[in-house]
């Protein structure tokens, strides 16, 4: 280990308090010494590492110290914090084994060496359903970078076969307008530039991508979009990423599933009392309810539009000679 100067103590001093200290383990003096002798090649005495501890108090640090020692009182982000930040991580199918794995030490980094003991579903990352596609981060790169010049982008795009694979089935060149997380998966919302229209990317199924040199198309140029998207809205009226036109749908559901239908829906769905059932209102896109209702099927009726009605009544009645 090579030797540092006195002069970086100060440095060194927090770099210890953040990892090896917190309320439960307040560090002496003697122990900070011992940690700069072994950890740095720092000797200092003493009354120099009480004063370096007073420097950063007034520095704004919240260090606390008692007759037990003094510790790094407040963190950037408390355990429970880090916590959370690294289930999701874990529940995120999108984020490659290694780069959660590479994401939850980094999150173990902003606490101490107890915190990172006690997470234990660390090693547990190679055990939850991920992809393979090791370029989602690179994509979200080029993406950011394609929105801020106003440019358009190029990629490939994929989807898995029954090796459990990733397999190329089209090329694309669209103009990306925003990415936004959707039911623990990550979309890309883009204007096909071939077919001028709004479609959904999952980012990965994304390969090969590559900025270009066009400009972007305005997304308020098309049709239907010339106010735009509201994003909030946009979430909860697509259950599905379904890329056809919003409509207004009306549904009976029993109500043990109000959970749920917030849970989908959030604030774009409205409650009317019909006997001892619930009539609900959405906004939302037909192909995506289909599915949907028919996933809810035994609590869930479709009312209205009627072509969306006649079209569950047909999977129903192909679904009962399949199973006949």
């Amino acid at each position: 280990m090579s030797l540092e100067p006195k002069k970086l103590a100060l440095l060194r001093i927090l770099e210890i308090l953040k990892q090896y200290s917190d309320y439960d383990h307040p560090l002496k003096q003697e122990d900070i010494a011992d940690h700069l002798e072994r950890d740095y090649g720092i000797v200092i005495e003493r009354k120099a590492i009480g004063r370096n501890l007073s420097l950063l108090k007034e520095a704004g640090y919240d260090i606390e110290s008692d007759r037990r020692g003094s510790y790094l009182a407040a963190r950037e982000f408390d355990d429970s914090e880090l916590r959370m930040l690294i289930d999701g991580v874990l529940a995120s199918k999108y984020i490659t084994a290694k780069h959660s794995k590479d994401l939850i030490e980094k999150l173990c980094s902003l606490s101490n060496q107890f915190f990172r003991s006690n997470v234990k579903n660390i090693w547990s990352v190679n055990e939850w359903s991920k992809t393979d596609n090791c370029a989602l981060f690179y994509n979200i790169e080029i993406i950011d970078t394609a929105i801020e010049k106003g440019k358009q982008i190029f990629f490939s795009y994929n989807k898995y076969g029954a090796d459990k694979k990733l397999h190329k089935t089209s090329d694309q060149c669209v103009t990306p307008y925003q990415m936004i997380l959707h039911n623990q998966k990550y979309y890309l919302i883009a204007c096909n530039e071939k077919w001028k229209n709004l479609g959904h990317y999952r980012l990965d199924r994304i390969t090969d991508i590559r900025l270009s040199e066009e400009n972007a198309t305005p997304l308020r140029s098309l049709a239907g979009h010339e106010n735009g998207i509201d994003y909030r809205e946009y979430a909860t009226s697509l259950p599905y990423m379904f890329t056809d036109r919003m409509e207004n749908i009306m549904f009976l559901a029993e109500p043990g599933i109000v959970d749920q239908i917030v849970d989908w829906f959030g604030d774009n769905a409205r409650f009317q009392s019909c006997g001892e059932k619930l009539k609900v209102f959405v906004k939302a896109s037909p192909n995506a309810m289909e599915f949907w209702a028919m996933q809810y099927l035994n609590v869930v009726e479709i009312l209205s539009p009627d072509s969306l009605r006649a079209r569950i009544a047909a999977n129903l009645e192909l679904a009962r000679k399949k199973y006949n």
